[in-house]
């Protein structure tokens, strides 16, 4: 009876030893599925941030060809089209990151989305006047996409903050 009772109060070597590796076991997969998440939302934000850019771009050819005294409608054109085929991939590639992030990641988007949105209305606005051959709005309205460019600017930056804290990179 005595042998009995050592057996269940105290845990044999052989079960510690199972139980230790155990939860060494689940360490380890858990330390391994945090490195991989930080590798999908590392590339998504990659993505995200690099399709940013080539649509900043775009932008910045588009408010070029606005500047003129006179701008050359098929440049305008074709400048817009560029920079619409690459806001579509902005908004892909943030589906992606919306999608993988946390909630502070998706508001980070937002502001970049809202900030973005603000600068095209005024673009949308500039090229539309350029169409009709309506010049009275052009100071104001570089000087406004110059403000609105500055904010958005600011939003990338705060995306950038906010997804290299996810990554373990903020300081």
């Amino acid at each position: 009876m005595q042998d009995s009772r050592r057996w269940w109060g105290r845990p044999s070597g052989r079960l510690l030893r199972w139980g230790a590796a155990s939860v060494s076991g689940r360490a380890q997969a858990r330390s391994q599925h945090d490195q991989w998440r930080r590798q999908v939302r590392r590339e998504a934000y990659t993505q995200y941030l690099v399709a940013l850019h080539d649509r900043d771009v775009a932008m910045d050819d588009v408010l070029r060809a606005l500047d003129a005294e006179a701008p050359d409608q098929a440049v305008v054109e074709g400048r817009v089209e560029a920079f619409v085929a690459l806001a579509r991939e902005v908004h892909r590639a943030a589906e992606v990151v919306l999608l993988e992030g946390p909630a502070g990641v998706g508001e980070a988007v937002s502001g970049v989305a809202e900030a973005s949105g603000a600068l095209s209305g005024v673009m949308r606005r500039m090229v539309d006047d350029a169409r009709c051959g309506d010049g009275s709005r052009r100071a104001e309205d570089l000087a406004l996409a110059a403000e609105r460019s500055d904010a958005l600017w600011e939003a990338v930056k705060g995306f950038r903050a906010v997804a290299g804290g996810v990554l373990g990179n903020g300081d």
